[in-house]
């Protein structure tokens, strides 16, 4: 879901990221405040002052949408559920799990602190525009206190919708997931809604476009395909996580793997190795242990015309460890590692000895096959890797 992100700081021990796709909406909510809203409450002021009202109120937004997102965080952190961070995209802001919530009260109280927290925000804006307007307070400042006020009521209302993931659809994930006991028949019946959401979003989209109102239409359309692509994702995550639960790396590891020794020339590598297997990462082997790995980026640093003289041993690194795991951890959390880190093979490493390779392919082929003998459901594609797309937690 993510592309380049930028990371602007940390706040109780959680980073807050911004991907470059909320560059859009900064853009078209602060031109929206200072061209449309603005002028059409406040008549009569300077171009300027209505650009500075609407820089204002995208950054009373950009606070408003952390703040909610934090509240999630922390109530999480509380119930011991690992949190990586926030990030905002064009869609709103995600804050970002590695794991499914450990029970249906703890979802429930996860999920219900974003839209609460929205509403606190929204009564504090609201009083404040009260008090401004019986204080005298400056007509510009009252105007983006009173929308920030307004945004975030609906901001918190539309997060309630129970249309999963947003918050709404969580809690009655939650409702349903403790009455039954049963976290993947709740999580098929509010992806469900949440679909059903998303198509009455594409509908409605149409419809305003159709009637004049494109950009607005436009919008509808691409949230509701985002929430129904998300609602079906969400549930096929679930059923990769059970799947593969309880499941040792070492039952789906390759014990047999293609090795680089340390002596092998730069140039060799690249056409005895990296052009005949197609990896873009090897370990490096000498007397069985692991000395080493050797990636793409490393090479491309060194003059190609020095490749013919230059070995793999002067080049290659420690492996790092984003790049191994051990065979007897859970292959939930090698597939979650290769989904963060962007990896499609990781080095299974035992005592510093190198016991094989797990590659994403045949985690994904393992999981076709379960998922559809045992719980027979056929989903039509692979399941989708629980990577940032796992972090797609809600929109807003």
């Amino acid at each position: 879901m993510f592309g380049k992100r930028i990371t602007l700081f940390k706040l109780f021990g959680f980073a807050v990221h911004v991907d470059l796709s909320w560059i859009v909406i900064a853009v078209l909510v602060t031109w929206s405040l200072a061209a449309g809203l603005f002028p059409f409450q406040f008549p009569g002021l300077s171009t300027g002052t209505y650009w500075l009202m609407g820089i204002a109120g995208s950054l009373g937004l950009f606070g408003s949408i952390i703040f909610h997102e934090m509240s999630h965080s922390l109530v999480a952190r509380r119930f011991g559920i690992p949190m990586k961070g926030i990030t905002l995209f064009i869609f709103g802001g995600v804050a970002e799990m590695d794991d499914e919530p450990p029970s249906p009260k703890a979802e429930f109280s996860m999920a219900i602190a974003g839209p609460l927290s929205s509403f606190f925000l929204a009564a504090l804006f609201y009083g404040l525009y009260i008090v401004g307007m019986q204080g005298g307070w400056p007509m510009t400042f009252n105007g983006v206190i009173g929308y920030l006020g307004v945004i975030n009521a609906i901001l918190a209302v539309f997060n309630l919708v129970p249309a999963f993931p947003l918050d709404g659809g969580r809690v009655f994930r939650s409702i349903l997931w403790g009455w039954r006991n049963d976290i993947r028949w709740a999580t098929r019946i509010s992806s469900t809604f949440g679909s059903a959401f998303g198509l009455f979003l594409i509908f409605i989209g149409v419809l305003n476009a159709l009637r004049g109102n494109f950009i607005g239409g436009v919008w509808q359309f691409l949230i509701g395909m985002f929430l129904r692509e998300a609602a079906r994702m969400s549930y096929q995550q679930l059923l990769a996580r059970q799947a593969l639960e309880g499941e040792p790396v070492r039952r789906f590891m390759k014990s047999d793997p293609v090795t680089v020794s340390p002596a092998t020339s730069l140039a060799q590598l690249v056409d005895d190795y990296i052009y005949r297997h197609q990896h873009k990462m090897f370990p490096v082997v000498q007397n069985d242990a692991l000395v080493g790995c050797i990636d793409l980026d490393q090479v491309k640093e060194i003059p190609r015309n020095e490749w013919a003289y230059r070995t793999v041993g002067e080049v290659a690194k420690t492996c790092a460890v984003e790049n191994t795991i051990s065979p007897d951890a859970d292959a939930v959390k090698a597939l979650s590692k290769m989904s963060r880190m962007g990896r499609s093979r990781l080095l299974v490493v035992e005592d510093g000895r190198l016991a094989g390779v797990l590659s994403l392919k045949d985690l994904l082929h393992f999981l076709s096959l379960k998922i559809e003998l045992e719980n027979g459901e056929k989903p039509g594609r692979r399941p989708e890797i629980p990577e940032r797309e796992e972090e797609r937690r809600k929109a807003a």
